[in-house]
Order: structure tokens, then C-alpha cells, then sequence
């Protein structure tokens, strides 16, 4: 461990594995019964093994179907863990925008805000990306207090959430403004991890997936634009 002065907790950041949503095409938001599909079933499946012997004090989860069954596999390896469910880091309330088609709602005059100035976008009949943000940040703030507590100063918990969620806390630990958000990426069921200090956050792992297939050149999305809610990963 690094002997940063005034340790916190680390939290572990889980994207969902991939979702029926994710393959679809569609921004599922809040959309009920968006499940994992076959391979996001086998990184969810993948995941206890991957964080290997971590001491995961605690696991705290989106109330969505597509996050709950990501950690289960987890939960199921380690019988004494159990899963805290917390609203604030459920998924951005797309609003009207919700259950859509990406390539229907590229064409929106909303969705150059949303690439180019997403702390002034707000989404019709849902919420803005800034109050996204700020419930998310506040849930980790609260969780470090609660983790600390009972576990103490080195522990490690884990978090499993979705795409803009994750992307907007590496960008609030990094003391980036929201509008560069668009910038970070998170694939399917990948992990990021973030070191709490006293004085400051330290980011040691984004968006780690073990798999380097995500790199090879593959088609962009138009104009380089970030996909909305994360992105379906690699083919």
C-alpha cells in the first residue's frame, strides 16, 4: 500500500456488464428490466476472480437489474458479503430521452450540449448531468465516512454503477470540470479505482478490463462523439 498521509478507503468502481440496452443501441436510463446479455453475463461471472483476494469490506450497488446481477457472482463467492443498494448511484435520469435509440438521438439539439458543455445539459422530463454528478459524489463521500468507520482507514469497498456515473466521479476525484467528463471512458463490467486521502483523491486504475481488444481500431462513433450512458465496449 502507499504510504499516503491520511488515508481513506478505496473504492472500488464497477461498470455493469454488457446490457440487452447496451447491444441494442438504446439509452436505457432507468428503463425497467434491462438485463445482461450472454456476455455480460460472463464478466459478471468473471469478476470475483478477477479482484482476486482484494478484502472488499463492503459492496454497494445501483438498484438497477443490470448492477444487481453483475455483483451477484461476487456476492455468491464470498458468502459473508452482502450488497448495500443506494439510489445515488443509480443510473442519470434520461427522462424523456429514456429507452431511445443512440443513433435516433445524436440527431437532438441537445446531445451537442451534452458532448461539448454536459454541465449545462438537463435532460426533458429527467435531470441535469451536474445533479448526476453531485448525488453520486455525495453517495461516495458518505460511503468513505460509513466505510471507515466500520472497517477502517485501509479497507476497500466496492461500488457498481454505470457509465456516466463512473465517469463523472474519476472527473470530480481528478478535479476536472464536468464538461470534460466526455473524455474518460469505462467499458462493460471494467474497474476503476480511486485512493481517498485526506487532503486528495488519488486515481489508480480506470477502466480496467484485462482485455486489450478494446484497442484495436474499430469504428467511431460520428465526430468522435462519447456514447451516451457508456457505450456497449468491445465488439
Amino acid at each position: 500500500m502507499y504510504p499516503y498521509p491520511g488515508r481513506m478507503p478505496t473504492l472500488i468502481l464497477v461498470r455493469h456488464g454488457r446490457s440487452t440496452a447496451n447491444t441494442a443501441g438504446l439509452l436505457a436510463g432507468w428503463t425497467p428490466g434491462v438485463a445482461l446479455d450472454e456476455r455480460g453475463t460472463e464478466q459478471a461471472a468473471a469478476l470475483p476472480g478477477r479482484l482476486g483476494g482484494l478484502p472488499i469490506a463492503e459492496v454497494v450497488t445501483s438498484p438497477l437489474q443490470r448492477c444487481q446481477e453483475t455483483v451477484q457472482p461476487l456476492l455468491e463467492a464470498r458468502p459473508g458479503l452482502s450488497a448495500h443498494t443506494d439510489e445515488r448511484i443509480g443510473e442519470c435520469h434520461y427522462g424523456d430521452w429514456s429507452g431511445r435509440k443512440l443513433a435516433e438521438l445524436k440527431d437532438e439539439p441537445l446531445m451537442e450540449v451534452v458532448q461539448a458543455h454536459p454541465s449545462a445539459a438537463a435532460f426533458p422530463g429527467g435531470e441535469s448531468l451536474r445533479a448526476m454528478q453531485t448525488r453520486a459524489a455525495e453517495a461516495v463521500r458518505e460511503w468513505n465516512a460509513r466505510v471507515e468507520r466500520d472497517h477502517g482507514p485501509d479497507a476497500v469497498y466496492l461500488m457498481c454503477s454505470h457509465g456516466d456515473i463512473i465517469k463523472s466521479l474519476v472527473a470530480e476525484a481528478l478535479g476536472l470540470h464536468l464538461d470534460l467528463f466526455q473524455r474518460i471512458s469505462v467499458e462493460p463490467c471494467s474497474v476503476t479505482a480511486i485512493r481517498y486521502t485526506r487532503l486528495r483523491p488519488f486515481l489508480v486504475r480506470l477502466g480496467d478490463t484485462g482485455d486489450l481488444t478494446s484497442l484495436a481500431p474499430r469504428e467511431e462513433p460520428a465526430g468522435g462523439d462519447a456514447p451516451v450512458g457508456g457505450g456497449a465496449g468491445a465488439p
